[in-house]
């Protein structure tokens, strides 16, 4: 499994979870209410999708070089939102974020 598919799978596992309230819980729900049901029809085939079907639409956006950080987003560029997901240099998993 890649680093950047591990990110994806701790975002996943994060859904309803503390260190998700605010972060990945926050993005789905914010981007369900800002972001028109032809998006999500298009994209996932229903119109008001679950939190894992948005999770599953993740795009990395970028990768910091010098740090072992990921930024996620959604694809089609209707959203400056991302969720950065940090890792120690362990490879353990420090933070998960909603940033801008």
């Amino acid at each position: 499994m890649s680093n950047e598919q591990k990110a994806l799978l701790d975002i996943k596992k994060s859904i309803g979870t503390e260190i998700g309230e605010y972060s990945v819980d926050e993005f789905v729900s914010h981007h369900l209410e800002e972001i028109p049901a032809t998006y999500w029809k298009a994209n996932t085939g229903v119109e008001t999708p679950t939190a894992s079907q948005v999770v599953d639409l993740l795009v990395l956006r970028s990768k910091w070089d010098d740090e072992e950080v990921y930024d996620f987003t959604l694809p089609g560029d209707v959203t400056d939102y991302v969720i950065c997901v940090k890792y120690d240099e362990n490879g353990e998993l420090e933070d998960i974020d909603m940033e801008s």
